[in-house]
């Protein structure tokens, strides 16, 4: 479980910047500090060494896809996570290749920003459940892949369920409640499909589950 003690929000727009801080305040009670731009962001990412930082897409001097690399190659045990309005395909596997651990939604309720970032404390980095599904839907599986998988019989059907409502953006304790079983063994479920799949992250596991044709 990741403490997070310091927050940084890279956000040009003042009204979401502030938005974004409450919410931050809400669930961390945390230091939080605001940079409107790539360059600020790096600033105040050198300055603070935040555990986690929230990064807009779209920052006047350039991409927020710039930041999350530099963040990537020089502050990795930071949470990076984009707060965009963005969901289309280009953005999404943009971020994703820049090491993005997280992928939210500025235009969804409170209520699920919040429980998504919630998750973070659980060791789960958020997803916004529609970029979720863009996921999963941008690959279809081939039936060479598809043959693959029927071979290597990677995930166990009880891990595939797991990793499905992973995938949706369901929170650990939520996919417990659904499938009946404990958070332990659920904790255990996840462990096991990560390694099997060989990533580290949600956002990495519905990627290559989808690609791999699993969900």
């Amino acid at each position: 479980m990741k403490r997070i003690e310091r927050a940084l929000v890279v956000e040009d727009v003042t009204s979401a910047a502030a938005w974004l801080s409450g919410l931050l305040q809400d669930v961390f009670a945390c230091d939080i500090y605001v940079a409107a731009s790539v360059q600020e962001g790096r600033r105040k990412m050198t300055m603070y060494g935040p555990d986690l930082v929230l990064v807009d897409l779209g920052l006047p001097d350039g991409s927020g896809v710039e930041l999350l690399r530099y963040a990537a190659q020089n502050f990795p045990d930071c949470l990076r996570v984009v707060t965009t309005i963005y969901a289309d395909d280009e953005h999404l596997f943009a971020a994703l290749r820049a090491g993005v651990q997280g992928y939210l939604l500025k235009d969804e309720p409170d209520t699920k920003v919040r429980r998504a970032l919630k998750s973070i404390a659980d060791g789960e980095p958020p997803l916004s459940s529609l970029v979720a599904q863009r996921m999963l839907t941008a690959f279809g599986p081939t039936e060479a892949q598809q043959d693959a998988m029927s071979e290597e019989g990677v995930l166990s059907p009880r891990e595939r369920e797991v990793l499905t409502l992973i995938a949706k953006g369901m929170r650990m304790p939520e996919v417990a409640d659904m499938l009946g079983i404990t958070r332990n063994t659920t904790a255990g479920y996840i462990k096991s499909v990560y390694r099997k799949l060989g990533v580290s992250t949600r956002a990495e596991a519905a990627l290559k589950a989808a690609n791999l044709g699993l969900v």
